[in-house]
C-alpha cells in the first residue's frame, strides 16, 4: 500500500510540474508576442504583400 501511495504522489508531482512548465512557456510566448508585436505585423504584411504579387 505504501508503494502504491508512494507512486500515487509522484505521478501527481510531475503532473503539476508538466502543467507549470506549460504555464510558464504560454506566458514567455504571450511576452514575446507583446514585446515584438509591431516587427512580427510588419513582417507578415511584407510576406502577404510578396504572395499576392506574384498573383
Amino acid at each position: 500500500m505504501r508503494k502504491l501511495r508512494g507512486k500515487l504522489i509522484r505521478l501527481r508531482s510531475k503532473k503539476g510540474m508538466e502543467l507549470v512548465q506549460v504555464a510558464i512557456l504560454v506566458a514567455l510566448a504571450v511576452a514575446l508576442g507583446l514585446i515584438f508585436k509591431t516587427e512580427i505585423t510588419d513582417f507578415v504584411n511584407k510576406t502577404f504583400e510578396g504572395l499576392n504579387s506574384n498573383f
